[in-house]
């Protein structure tokens, strides 16, 4: 593991930026930190990935989540059919509150 170590300055409402110690990949892709303290005084940040809980329950449903890995290796791979389906018709009112025409 490498060791990276900067120091960051707190500014006048005690607040530290991480914008430059962190990759642009994990700006875009972290959401947010737990904070814990050491009994040393040390303060660990652990990086989160949040997911939204109307996502969550394919991680909860090992079936699901494999049947989805084994499409998205399907599509990287060019294993793909041409469907002419309108799938709409199985979209709840919520799910086409986030549909794009």
């Amino acid at each position: 593991m490498r060791k990276q170590q900067n120091k960051i300055q707190m500014d006048d409402k005690y607040r530290i930026c991480l914008g430059s110690f962190l990759s642009k990949e994990e700006r875009e892709r972290l959401s947010s930190f737990r904070v814990s303290r050491l009994e040393d005084g040390k303060i660990v940040l652990d990086p989160l990935v949040e997911i939204p809980a109307r996502e969550h329950w394919i991680y909860k449903n090992p079936e699901a989540l494999a049947s989805l890995m084994r499409g998205i290796e399907d599509a990287k791979n060019g294993r793909l059919v041409d469907m002419n389906i309108d799938f709409s018709q199985f979209l709840d009112d919520e799910d086409k509150k986030h549909v794009q025409d």
